[in-house]
């Protein structure tokens, strides 16, 4: 097994790839004075604009990060200025946007993201072309024969057309993924935080067709149904690894990985699950946090692409969500992979 800076130091470009697939969303983050009550009036501060949406965040952030293989984008767009903003955005960074189909009769999902610093930031989203994926429209098998190795999705619970489960219990999501996997793909899956009663249903069909699942604590406790926070949003550590028994349980393949502010832990069939801690950050230094776990889910992609130790990938996970704290936007602050390996190596030394 290859360490990452043994990897990223060699600066080639291998054979291989992530595709990523699902939401592409235009994000304008609007930082204020403080949140209002109905009625009151709050100034912007400052307004900033990105790319977002899982698919969207992750493959920008592999892009910052220095990925050596290729990237490609799979999804819907609007046949509108938003929408040619995604492609531009996407294409500057070295995607492969031929995987985006654009829709003349839908916008470009955008959101407004209402952040104050310090707090949890509030959405306010409109689903337009994302809300139009289906498994019909992406073609895993043509990544796969242009030699892709993985194939990310994200976020189930915010694309409808893949989330809706059919008289015969499948789901788009469940159907896409069988095909990635079926075209020699591996599969790799996040959720978006949700209160959909249906919730567990939705995600829970489309499981066994994931080989590594990256979400946070909160979507683990509502595909599971295991309260993994107390009354006073302390994290319980032993509830967090029952559902992380209970997500491989259900059909997740390879590996479920389940990241919080405070811990991480990757669970694996036949193997004690590894905990990692988070990397401090100082709460002044905090801009947003929009993106954070996407970013974390970037550098996990990027070392099972590679195929770095678990422990390896869960360190420089942890400091790509840290310096995305740092950034306004959700693609905002992520720095190099050379940089997160070579910080790594410092705090860890051989």
């Amino acid at each position: 097994m290859r360490t990452g800076e043994e990897v990223h130091q060699r600066g080639t470009q291998e054979q291989g790839g992530i595709v990523c697939a699902g939401n592409f969303i235009v994000d304008r983050v609007h930082t204020l004075s403080y949140w209002p009550e109905q009625g009151n009036l709050a100034h912007i501060l400052q307004q900033d604009m990105g790319v977002g949406g899982g698919a969207a965040n992750v493959v920008t952030d592999l892009a910052s990060l220095g990925f050596p293989g290729r990237l490609a984008a799979a999804g819907c767009i609007g046949a509108d200025q938003d929408g040619e903003i995604v492609k531009a955005r996407l294409a500057a960074a070295g995607v492969d946007i031929g995987g985006l189909t654009a829709i003349a009769d839908r916008m470009t999902a955008h959101t407004h993201v209402m952040n104050v610093p310090g707090q949890n930031r509030t959405f306010f989203y409109h689903g337009g072309a994302s809300d139009a994926v289906t498994d019909k429209l992406i073609s895993p098998a043509t990544f796969a024969e242009a030699g892709y190795r993985l194939f990310y999705l994200g976020y189930l619970m915010l694309l409808p057309g893949l989330d809706r489960i059919g008289p015969d219990g499948s789901s788009g999501a469940s159907r896409l993924l069988e095909a990635a996997r079926g075209a020699g793909l591996t599969t790799c899956v996040d959720f978006v935080s949700s209160e959909d009663p249906e919730f567990a249903a939705k995600v829970g069909v489309a499981l066994p067709f994931c080989d590594f699942l990256i979400i946070n604590e909160m979507e683990a406790g509502r595909a599971t149904g295991v309260t993994v926070r107390d009354a006073k949003g302390d994290l319980i550590e032993a509830e967090l690894l029952k559902a992380g028994e209970r997500l491989l349980a259900a059909g997740v393949a390879k590996g479920a990985i389940i990241h919080a502010p405070e811990i991480c832990f990757w669970f694996a069939s036949g193997a004690a699950p590894i905990m990692t801690r988070s990397r401090p950050v100082d709460p002044n230094d905090i801009v947003s946090t929009v993106g954070a776990g996407d970013a974390f889910c970037a550098a996990v992609l990027y070392g099972l692409h590679e195929n770095w130790p678990v422990e390896q990938i869960c360190t420089v996970a942890h400091a790509a969500a840290a310096y995305c704290l740092t950034g306004a936007t959700a693609t905002d602050g992520i720095p190099d992979m050379s940089i997160l390996l070579r910080e790594e190596k410092e705090t860890n030394p051989a």
